[in-house]
């Protein structure tokens, strides 16, 4: 029988839109589309910097929540406020994705806000990060 498990972090939005921060279907792990909102402060880091490694927090909190991380990440989606940011954003993220290498989309779409500067949605396969993986290289 398939296992669903979902959970929430208490944000007044989670509640108001009726949704999840995670919906684990048996070993997939979907995020939702996760803002650099730091849940102790409720504050939003003004630095684009700061504000895409407080995405990061987000979402390891959130997968941790399942018992997952970053090394299960196979799919991501990117939302970048401004184009201009896209080098800052995608270096912290290469950073963060180097030898995970998930497939990544990257689009620059206006966001819910105007405080939200990079919006990052994953998802994961549970155990995705200790499989055998082939790595291959062709042209494109």
């Amino acid at each position: 029988m398939t296992k669903v498990v979902k959970v929430k972090t208490g944000a007044k939005l989670e509640t108001l839109s009726s949704y999840s921060r995670i919906v684990m279907v048996d070993n997939w792990i979907f995020v939702s589309n996760t803002a650099g909102r730091n849940p102790e402060t409720q504050e939003i880091p003004e630095d684009l910097g700061e504000q895409t490694r407080q995405v990061f927090a987000n979402i390891e909190r959130a997968l941790g929540a399942v018992g997952s991380g970053l090394q299960d990440v196979v799919s991501t989606r990117v939302f970048i406020q401004s184009p201009t940011d896209t080098p800052v954003v995608m270096g912290i993220f290469g950073d963060r994705f180097r030898g995970i290498d998930p497939t990544t989309t990257v689009t620059c779409p206006p966001l819910g806000s105007t405080v939200y500067k990079v919006e990052i949605e994953v998802t994961a396969f549970e155990g995705a990060g200790q499989a055998d993986v082939d790595r291959r290289i062709i042209p494109l």
